[in-house]
């Protein structure tokens, strides 16, 4: 099956730091139905599309651009569509050096981010994509940490943490006197920065001393491996490893116990942590690169939208679908957010 297959990829590919997702398919371009931006008629012309598309940044959000480059490449095999993994930051830092089309982000454009890209001449239409919802794991030995405050996750992860806090006993008194040993994002990456801002109130602070990678399997064969371990990555990740992997519940706002799924991540119970997820298009490849137009069009087209559920996010909802189509279409550069993080803020409310 497609699905399995597709997981399979994800988890051996991610440590190769560019993927070009080329495919062995024949036959003549299939235009896609859906959004149409300004350029998207030009996109679907009569004889078909060629070129490159040039996408980099989040390892949370690349599953959703490998799947939908796959799919886009097979009904459009002349053009080639070209996916990167380095990290949410690393990918604004090509995109604004101007060496992307598209930036893959799991949280929003950072204040000098847009600084860079303005210095630059780049302008950018910001593309929230999915919902996803941070996952807490364990080792499946563990079998204390049922469930977690944020406070409690800022107690082990805040910068004061670094060679003190040690033991899971410290996290709670009725927690055994083992080694606690953390795996998570590393700085460059979207998910490290909003995991940060949401446990110890600010972004991208953070005790030291624990295994960073941009890529998610190092996070997943470290807890796997240490009965004291913990770690956080998107919920795609979790899914893929549910079978070797123990999830953590997390204490919301409401004093509740959540575990993220589809539906708690969907209507925000699962907070803190549940997050929107971006890409951000250069308006430039919109209006002059037609193929850049179409797999922008493919991406929004709700025909495609089981791709995202399938690699385990959580497609928008209809209201907020329709907004960020009119976004597209519009050209609407800038980002919503303003350069300010998007924990505890309702993606409705900003669009």
């Amino acid at each position: 099956m497609i699905f399995n297959a597709r997981k399979h990829r994800v988890s051996t590919q991610l440590t190769v730091v560019a993927l070009t997702l080329a495919l062995a398919a024949c036959g003549s371009s299939t235009p896609t139905d859906g959004a149409d931006s300004a350029a998207g008629e030009e996109a679907t012309t009569e004889g078909g599309l060629s070129g490159e598309v040039l996408v980099d940044g989040s390892s949370t959000v690349f599953p959703i651009s490998e799947a939908m480059a796959e799919e886009f490449m097979a009904e459009n095999p002349d053009v080639r569509v070209t996916v990167g993994v380095s990290g949410s930051g690393g990918g604004f830092e090509k995109f604004c050096a101007g060496e992307t089309d598209i930036s893959n982000a799991s949280r929003p454009i950072k204040a000098e981010e847009m600084e860079l890209c303005e210095e630059a001449g780049i302008e950018y239409v910001e593309v929230p994509v999915a919902f996803d919802g941070l996952s807490v794991v364990v080792n499946p030995e563990n079998d204390w940490a049922t469930c977690l405050k944020p406070e409690e996750l800022g107690k082990m992860w805040e910068p004061a943490a670094e060679g003190q806090v040690t033991k899971w006993n410290q996290i709670r008194d009725d927690f055994p006197d083992s080694d606690l040993a953390l795996f998570g994002a590393g700085t460059d990456s979207g998910t490290y920065d909003y995991f940060t801002d949401a446990v110890t109130g600010e972004e991208g602070e953070s005790r030291g001393d624990y295994t960073a990678s941009e890529d998610d399997n190092v996070t997943v064969q470290g807890v796997e491996s240490d009965a004291g371990a913990l770690g956080f990555f998107g919920f795609a990740y979790y899914e893929e490893n549910k079978d070797s992997l123990k999830i953590v519940e997390i204490e919301n706002s409401d004093g509740d116990c959540v575990t993220p799924s589809v539906e708690t991540i969907a209507d925000g119970s699962y907070n803190p942590l549940a997050r929107p997820i971006f890409f951000y298009v250069k308006k430039e490849a919109l209006e002059t690169k037609p193929e850049v137009a179409a797999f922008v069009n493919y991406h929004l087209d709700l025909a495609n939208e089981y791709l995202i559920e399938e690699v385990g996010y959580v497609a928008l909802p209809a209201d907020i679908h329709e907004r960020v189509v009119v976004r597209v279409e519009e050209m609407t550069t800038g980002s919503i957010f303003g350069g300010e993080s998007s924990v505890g803020v309702k993606l409705a409310d900003k669009l």
